[in-house]
This record gives structure tokens, sequence and C-alpha cells, in this order.
């Protein structure tokens, strides 16, 4: 599982990386005005359903269905189902952007209603409408990656969404190079998108039919796949909590000059580690706690769910604090460029304080959700997430009217904890979770170590001030304190017996080795 793991934490890493490098030049190009506040509104509302699609979220539900199939009626008819699941998905995600082109000013009004009535509206419907081929092929893309992954190639599912953002990047550069109207680059840049998609979907496909895992591609409703839809939806939204607070707090935001801009990039940063733990887990997580349940394998179970929650805890903790202290710096760095003032860097900085106190109750969502998926229960995770919407909605409208978009981004905070608290009481009381013994003495040394680095990091992050106007000098220091802090992080781990580091070096070379046949086991 470590293998897998780490396989396509490298990937999404890379492609979270390349990301950063992307919404940097976006934000040089478009500042944080009323053509970035549309550009971003729009690009949310594609993100959102690509995100739903693509990071883990149809694995919940395509993974186990399809692993069942396999190992009960053998291979054909297993890619019998999932030609029927991409003719399906491909089908229905085409008349959706068809119909959202049509409606698009309904939806940027109800998705950004402080832009009613303004121009900024306008330019995001136009952003927003160049940007829905990419939903087209989003869908065929993720039913392919999320094969991939059932039939344990990692490889393609965390290197493949890199395309996206090389095309975005390499974009941008020549944009900034010609210095256009900021709103023109935001029409290139958001027909960019749909290109990027396009090509992703033609790598994917070549390789998806020399291997024959989807065959034949067909349309169907019958009972078969009314069943699975009726499980996959549940799953896909409750997979999207992260993103539904984000575009929650966009609507909410969107009467606030520029606050929009602040809420994503501010958001960026959390989307890192969280992305990094939450497609690892949709991706490796869901088919071995599946495969444990199919085998009725009690101790494989709880060595799976106790070795995923201790990941993810170990990731997110560190992260958190880091981003609390770095605040600062990171979007001075990241950010503030061209149009992307020192004002909007500040006020970022204190949005990224209060989204980063989710960061610890997203991943735990994150880590629990594969035990409901797992067993198809997709309903719960979705009650679950549908009511830390609501609390976050009511309280960032409450703390926004007071604090504006701090307050919004603490309303989020604490909606995700909700979800959070939600789902562990569920599924505590639906069929335990099984932790083991060691987990649970290690979680707590987990904790201790993440604290007793952020107290390190704490206090010696004042030493940036001294490299104040020089982003190259900060770039130095903060890497250096950022590498910092990952080493005594990893030392704290190893004395206080977290980790064994000859163990874990033999578990990321060792091969996982799923129950498919030996041929469909590498790219």
């Amino acid at each position: 599982m470590i293998r897998s793991f780490v396989t396509v934490l490298s990937g999404t890493l890379s492609s979270r990386l390349l990301g950063f490098g992307r919404d940097a030049l976006i934000a040089a190009l478009l500042g944080a005005g009323p053509v970035a506040d549309a550009f971003l509104a729009a690009f949310q509302l594609v993100n959102v359903i690509r995100r739903l699609l693509t990071e883990g979220a149809l694995n919940a539900a395509l993974v186990p269905a399809w692993l069942r199939i396999y190992q009960q009626d053998g291979e054909t008819q297993a890619a019998a189902f999932a030609g029927r699941v991409l003719g399906t998905v491909s089908a229905g995600l085409l008349a959706t952007t068809l119909a959202l082109a049509l409606l698009m000013p309904l939806a940027m009004t109800a998705l950004a209603p402080g832009f009613a009535g303004d121009e900024t509206l306008t330019m995001a419907v136009n952003d927003a409408r160049l940007m829905l081929p990419y939903l087209a092929f989003a869908g065929p893309s993720t039913v392919l990656l999320a094969l991939s992954s059932a039939r344990g190639r990692f490889v393609l599912a965390a290197f493949a969404p890199l395309l996206f953002n090389v095309a975005l990047i390499a974009v941008t550069i020549v944009l900034l190079a010609q210095h256009p109207d900021p709103a023109r680059g935001a029409l290139l840049l958001a027909a960019t998108i749909g290109i990027a998609g396009l090509l992703q979907l033609i790598m994917l496909a070549r390789r998806g039919g020399r291997n024959k895992i989807a065959t034949p591609v067909r349309v169907s409703f019958d009972a078969a796949m009314r069943g699975f839809f009726a499980r996959a939806l549940p799953g896909m939204v409750a997979s999207a909590g992260p993103q539904l607070l984000a575009v929650g707090g966009a609507i909410i935001a969107s009467a606030t000059p520029s606050a929009v801009s602040w809420l994503y990039f501010a958001n960026r940063l959390i989307e890192l580690p969280l992305g990094l733990v939450g497609v690892a887990m949709g991706t490796v997580l869901i088919p071995e706690l599946t495969r444990a349940l199919h085998a009725g394998d009690a101790a494989a179970l709880s060595k799976v769910q106790s070795r995923g929650l201790e990941l993810t805890m170990g990731l997110a903790l560190p992260a958190t604090l880091g981003l609390m202290i770095l605040n600062a710096p990171i979007i001075g760095l990241l950010f503030e460029h061209g149009a992307f003032d020192a004002e909007d860097a500040a006020a970022t900085a204190q949005v990224l304080t209060w989204l980063a106190a989710a960061l610890p109750a997203q991943v735990l969502t994150k880590a629990l959700q594969p035990a409901f998926f797992a067993r198809e229960d997709t309903q719960t995770p979705l009650r679950a997430t549908l009511i830390g919407c609501g609390v976050a909605i009511a309280l960032a409208f409450l703390l926004g009217q007071m604090f504006a978009a701090s307050g919004i981004a603490a309303g989020l905070a604490l909606g995700a904890w909700a979800n959070a608290v939600v789902l562990l009481r569920r599924g505590a009381s639906s069929f335990g979770f099984a932790i083991s013994g060691a987990a649970r003495r290690r979680l707590p040394r987990i904790a201790l170590a993440a604290a007793l680095m952020a107290v390190a990091l704490w206090a010696v992050a004042g030493v940036l001030k001294v490299a104040a106007g020089s982003h190259v000098a900060t770039a130095i220091l903060l890497a250096a304190l950022i590498g910092g802090a990952i080493i005594v992080y990893a030392a704290l781990l190893l004395a206080l017996g977290v980790v064994d580091g000859r163990q874990t070096l033999r578990a990321v070379r060792r091969r996982s080795v799923p129950n498919l046949p030996a041929g469909d086991l590498h790219l």
C-alpha cells in the first residue's frame, strides 16, 4: 500500500506544484480586481465539477463495483460494465455541458449573486462558456483513470493530470510576454482549459483502447446502470465536500470586491496537502479496503484503515501548522507579482490562516469516507457533507458580515469540522472503525511531533523579515525553513518511535500485487 501511496503522492505533488506556478502566473496577469474575480468565479464552477470527477470521487463508486464484477464474473463482464459506464458518463456530461452553456447567465448569477447587474457577470459568463468543453472531456477521462487504479495501475492516474497545468502555464507565459488586455487574456486562458481537457482524453483513450479495459462502449440506462449511478452520485457529491465549501464561500464573497480572488488564492495553498491526501486515499485506500472486505479479512481491514489514518494525519498536521506560521511569506512569494499587490497579499494571508484550520478536518474526512465507500454506502457521507455545507454557509454568512473575507473563511473551517464529526460518529455507531492498537499509540505521537516542529518553526520564522522586499532571498530562506521543518519532523517521528526507517524503505520498495492477472499489474 505504501508503494502505491507514494506513487500517487508523487504525481499529485507534481501536479499541485505546477498548479502553484499556474496560479502565480494567473495572479500576475489578472491581479485581484473585477477581471480576476470573473475568471476565478467561472473557474470555480468548472473546477468543482472537474474535481468532483477526477480527484478520487468517481473512484469511490466505480472501483468497488468494478472489482466486485471482475472477481465474480470475470474480465469480459467487467470490461462490458466499464464500457457502459464510460458511454453513459460521457453522454450525460455532454448533455450537461450543453445545458450549462445555455443557462450560464442563470448559473453564474446563482454562484456569484454579488456580480448581478455588473459587467463582472458578463465577463464571468463568457469565461465559463469557453471553459465548459473541459467538462465533456473530463467525464470519459475520469472513468479511464478510475479503471487504471482498480487494476493496480497507479502511475497513469497519478501523472495524467499534469497535462492540464502544463497547458495553462505555457499559455499564461506567452500572454505575460505579450502584455494583452486582462479581459482578453482571461478569455484566452478560459479557451485553453477546454483544449487541455481534449489533450488529456486523447492520451488516455489511446492507452485504454490498447488495453481494452472498457469495451464495448455504449450508453445504457438499464437496471444495473441505474443502480450504479444511484450509489455513485451521492458518493461523488460527498467526496467533493471541500470544493462545495469553496463554492459556498465564493457565493458569499462575491458581494465584497476582490474577496473571491483572496479566497481562491488562499484555498490553493490548502489544496496542496488536501489534494495529496484526497487523491491518494481515493486512488489507493478504496481498492485496498474493498479487497479486504470482499475477502472477509478483518486483520487486513484494520491494517489498511489504520495505515490510511496515520498517513493522512501525519501529512495534515504539520502542513496545517506550517501554513499558519508561514502564511504571509508564502502568499507574498507565490502571488505578490504584477497586478496582485501587497494589500491583496496581506488579505489573502489572513484568509489562509482560517482556511488552514479546516485542513485536519478535511483530511480526516478523506480518510474516513473510504470505509463507507468500500461498503458501497454513499448515503452516509452525503448526509455528513450536506450538514457540513449547511453549517459552513450559515456561519460564513454571519461571520462574513462582521469580519469580511476572514469571517467567511472561519465559517468554512467550522463547516469542515462539522462534516468530520458527523462522519466519525456515524461510522463508529454503524460498524466501528477498525483501528489497530499500534495506530492508537502512534497517532498521539504524530500530533506531538507536529506540535514540537511547529514550535521550532515559529521560533526561527522571524528570520524571513530580514529578506523583506527581496523575492529571491525570501524564496531561499523559505525553502530552508520548510526543508528544516521537514527534517525536524522526520527526526521527531523516528525519535518517538512512530516510524522505523528500515521498514519504511522496505515498504516503499515492495511492489503491491493486487488480485489481478499478472499482465494487468504494470503500465
